[in-house]
């Protein structure tokens, strides 16, 4: 028997995750990662083994995988040039890097007409995502969500090496940065997912009740917990899904998580105890037939 409307939970307000839930940051972060690694290899003679040892220090000092200066502070290519600019000594994989990721970026299937459909109701859509800002805003923009998406909640931008700044790393005109329409927040240093306070503040500051929420995301541990210890209804983005890909133990001998981390992950990821109570197995725009979104 069909659903009626009435048969699904009423909600207000659309919370959801950024990376592997709006569009697949593991894809692009593997095609684009990887290339840089290969042209890495080949220009400096330094075997990809040995740079992803000294990549994953570099990455957990600076708290993300996504560390824009990241050749500036690899050991060896620093014994290697001493004294050398190896920003541009090593451009080519930069360049690599930031083409692969521009071909790469797009949105899944239903994301943009499901947000424009919420849009329509009057029912706002934030987005909660760990990654930092620069990049964060900048998925944003290339898929087409600034304005769409009302609010964003990103951990702040990593630290440069010193004499290093922002402007050294940019190269484009300053209106090429930042968001125009979205409403951008910065998450408080040292706040990582499941930790309820920021989602529980999304919802208060917005004068609704756990029970008016959906928040929606493709990890188990962080996103689905964090929505169950809130009250909130959970969705977990299942076809978000990378930690059975082959490619992902790239990631894993890269990334700035600790060893703890990555255990707790590939058990969860193995068949663990944590239970969504709604899935999305194909599309985002799943959530429309589980929910029905009117204005508050």
């Amino acid at each position: 028997m069909a659903m009626r409307q009435s048969d699904k939970p009423q909600v207000a307000l659309l919370v959801t995750d950024l990376d592997n839930t709006l569009w697949d940051w593991f894809e692009t972060w593997h095609v684009s990662f990887s290339a840089m690694l290969r042209r890495l290899e080949e220009m400096s003679g330094i075997p990809q083994p040995q740079l992803e040892v000294e990549i994953k220090a570099v990455h957990q000092r600076r708290g993300t995988s996504e560390y824009s200066a990241l050749l500036t502070e690899l050991p060896s290519l620093q014994k290697l040039h001493p004294n050398g600019d190896l920003l541009q000594i090593y451009d080519s994989a930069i360049h690599v890097l930031n083409s692969e990721r521009v071909r790469t970026t797009r949105l899944y299937p239903g994301v943009r007409e499901t947000v424009e459909e919420l849009r329509q109701r009057n029912v706002p859509v934030v987005a909660y995502t760990e990654s930092v800002a620069y990049w964060s805003e900048w998925r944003i923009k290339k898929t087409g969500l600034d304005g769409l998406i009302s609010t964003l909640y990103t951990a702040p931008d990593h630290d440069l090496p010193l004499g290093l700044t922002v402007n050294d790393l940019r190269k484009l005109p300053a209106e090429e940065y930042g968001l125009r329409a979205t409403d951008h927040r910065h998450v408080p240093k040292g706040v990582f997912k499941p930790d309820t306070s920021i989602l529980s503040k999304i919802i208060t500051d917005r004068g609704l009740s756990p029970d008016q929420v959906v928040y929606v995301g493709d990890s188990l541990m962080k996103d689905v917990v964090m929505a169950q210890r809130t009250g909130a209804y959970d969705v977990h983005a299942q076809y978000g899904a990378a930690q059975h890909r082959p490619e992902y133990e790239l990631l894993r001998r890269v990334s700035h998580w600790t060893e703890e981390d990555v255990e707790r992950e590939r058990t969860i990821s193995a068949g663990g105890d944590i239970n969504p109570n709604y899935t999305l197995q194909r599309e985002f725009s799943e959530l429309l037939l589980h929910f029905d979104f009117r204005e508050a």
